[in-house]
C-alpha cells in the first residue's frame, strides 16, 4: 500500500455509477431496456467544457484508470503512469473520463449483472458486445456530463480501436485522437490467439456453458490458461529473456512437471491472480468485440474510404517489439488518413516490452505523449 499519496498523483478517487433507462440497441439485433456505466473522472472540467478528455481501455482494463481507491491499495490504476498532475494527461489542465465499458465486470452492466428478465445472472445470455456499441455507449456518458465535444479521445490495443472508432462515427465529437499499440483490423493469427483463449476457457468443466454461477463455481482453470496465453503474447522474447531467462525456481531441476522455471512460476501467479478479479464470460465477449472490429468492412476493405469522414488531429504511437499489434499495422492507420489529408502525427518508439509497453512508463513514449497533449491544452484555452 502506499506510505503517502505522491504529488503527482490524482489522489483518492471514486467512481461513480450512471443508470440509463434508455434502451440501447445493439448491433448484434438485442436490446438493452437499460444499463449501468462505471467511471471515474480526474481534474476539472473547464466553463467552455471544452477539455474533455475520454480515456478507453483495453482487454481486460477499467474505469479505474490512475490514482487509489483507498490509502489501503497496493498499486494505483492501470494507466497512472500516463494520468496525473504534470503528466503526459496533465490533470490541472484537463478534465479526464475513464469508463468501464458496457459488459465489462467491473461495475458497468455485462454477464455479472442480474437480467431483469429472470432476475438471475445474465452469464452468458449478455449480448454480444461490439466497439461501435461501446462508443454509442460512451455518448450517452459524454451528453450525461455536458460535453459535446472531447478535446481527445485516447485510447491503446483495444481501446484505441474504440478510439479510431469514435473519429469515424462521431467526427465533430473530438478535436484530436490518440491511437496507440492498436490496428484497424485484427490479423487472423490474433483472431487465432484468442479461439484458443475462448477454447480453454469453454473446455473447463467447471464452465458449464457460462452458468458457472448457478452452480456456485468458476472456470479457473481455463480463465488462467487464457490469462497465460494472452500474458506471453503482450510480452516480447527479450522482455521476458531480461525478466526471467532461465533462472531456477529453486536453484535446481526438479525432473518432474512441476514449475522448474521462475518464468513459469510468474505465469502461474497471473493466472491465479486473474481468475479471481476477472469474469470468463466478460473475456470471452471482449475477444469477440476484438474479432469483430473491421469498420472497413462497410466499404468493401477500403481503409482510406472508411476514415474519410474523421475530422480529428492524430497521433498515432506503436512499439518496434510489438508483434501482436506490429507498427505495420498502425502505418495502415497512418497512410489512410494522410491519403484525406488529415493531419497526423506519427511516432514508432523503440522499446523491448512488447505490447505491454503502452501500459509502461517508457520515457521517449511518454515525452512525446506530453508534448502533444500540451498542445491540447493549449488550443482548450483558446475555446
Amino acid at each position: 500500500m502506499p506510505d503517502f499519496i505522491p504529488a503527482d498523483s490524482v489522489g483518492l478517487v471514486s467512481p461513480t455509477v450512471l443508470s440509463i433507462d434508455q434502451p440501447i440497441r445493439l448491433e448484434c439485433g438485442r436490446e438493452l431496456p437499460h444499463y449501468q456505466l462505471i467511471y471515474e473522472t480526474y481534474g476539472m472540467l473547464n466553463q467552455a467544457k471544452s477539455n474533455a478528455i475520454l480515456i478507453c481501455h483495453a482487454l481486460s482494463g477499467d474505469h479505474h484508470a490512475a490514482g487509489f481507491h483507498s490509502m489501503e491499495d497496493k498499486k494505483p490504476g492501470w494507466w497512472d503512469s500516463a494520468i496525473g498532475p504534470g503528466k503526459a494527461i496533465d490533470t490541472t489542465k484537463f478534465f479526464v473520463v475513464s469508463l468501464n465499458n458496457l459488459g465489462g465486470c467491473k461495475g458497468s452492466t455485462g454477464p455479472t449483472s442480474i437480467n431483469p428478465e429472470t432476475n438471475q445472472l445474465y452469464g452468458p445470455d449478455f449480448p454480444i458486445v461490439t466497439v461501435s456499441d461501446w462508443v454509442k455507449s460512451q455518448t450517452v456518458l459524454a451528453d450525461h456530463l455536458g460535453i459535446s465535444q472531447w478535446a481527445a479521445v485516447v485510447g491503446g490495443s483495444l481501446g484505441g480501436m474504440q478510439a479510431l472508432q469514435w473519429a469515424i462515427s462521431y467526427p465533430d465529437r473530438l478535436r484530436h485522437v490518440l491511437l496507440i499499440a492498436t490496428a484497424p483490423k485484427l490479423s487472423a493469427q490474433n483472431i487465432a490467439f484468442n479461439e484458443v483463449a475462448r477454447t480453454a476457457i469453454k473446455s473447463d468443466p467447471d464452465f458449464h456453458d457460462g452458468y458457472y454461477a448457478q452452480h456456485n463455481t468458476l472456470p479457473r482453470q481455463g480463465l488462467g490458461l487464457a490469462r497465460m496465453l494472452g500474458h506471453i503474447t503482450y510480452l516480447s522474447d527479450v522482455a521476458m529473456g531480461e525478466k526471467f531467462g532461465r533462472e531456477l525456481r529453486t536453484g535446481n531441476l526438479n525432473y518432474d512437471y512441476g514449475v522448474d522455471f521462475q518464468v513459469e512460476s510468474y505465469l502461474r501467479y497471473q493466472s491465479s491472480s486473474f481468475v479471481e478479479r476477472f469474469d470468463a464470460n466478460t473475456y470471452l465477449l471482449m475477444t469477440k468485440a476484438l474479432d469483430y472490429f473491421d469498420p472497413a468492412q462497410k466499404c468493401d476493405g477500403d481503409l482510406a474510404k472508411t476514415v474519410a469522414p474523421i475530422q480529428a488531429n492524430a497521433l498515432v504511437m506503436s512499439f518496434t517489439s510489438d508483434w501482436r499489434f506490429s507498427p505495420e499495422r498502425s502505418h495502415e492507420i497512418v497512410n489512410a488518413l494522410l491519403s484525406n489529408g488529415n493531419n497526423v502525427t506519427y511516432a514508432e518508439i523503440d522499446a523491448h516490452q512488447g505490447h505491454d509497453a503502452f501500459l509502461m512508463p517508457i520515457p521517449r513514449y511518454l515525452e512525446i505523449m506530453t508534448s502533444y497533449m500540451q498542445r491540447v491544452a493549449q488550443e482548450c484555452t483558446e475555446q
